[in-house]
């Protein structure tokens, strides 16, 4: 079985893949947004390529755990997606995300320019790994 985790931002999509065999999230790739249409498949044709049977959509809660307009997105977006893949889509919280994801970034030595091209798939694998983590736990 292999998970598909999802940054949603307004202006791209990091994605990532991890399966449950390894249970390491790495990053995939990032898509540009150009209307959810566009963008839902070309979600889609990723994870027919990967054969995903779920996915893990980050929740960007505020710092103080509260709801703002970016996780309300991510709510609504959240059972659109799992209509398109067809599989299940749990939201995780992504809080701190996109710091860690260039945090890494920087430690592989990628400079800051290289890193924004970069930076959504990143947290996409960070959101994912946190959720594979956190399910081990369980």
């Amino acid at each position: 079985m292999r998970t598909l985790g999802v940054d949603l931002g307004r202006v791209r999509i990091g994605l990532a893949i991890a399966d449950d065999v390894l249970r390491t999230a790495r990053a995939l790739t990032t898509i540009t947004r150009r209307g959810e249409a566009r963008d839902l498949a070309a979600i889609t044709d990723l994870a027919l390529d990967y054969e995903v049977t779920r996915a893990v959509l980050g929740l960007p809660l505020n710092m103080d755990g509260s709801e703002g307009p970016s996780a309300r997105l991510a709510r609504a977006f959240a059972p659109k997606l799992s209509a398109a893949l067809g599989v299940p889509v749990e939201l995780f919280d992504e809080r701190l995300s996109s710091f860690e994801a260039e945090s890494r970034l920087r430690e592989q030595g990628i400079s800051s320019k290289d890193a924004r091209s970069m930076v959504d798939a990143e947290a996409a694998a960070v959101i994912l790994q946190g959720w594979l983590d956190g399910s081990a736990a369980r």
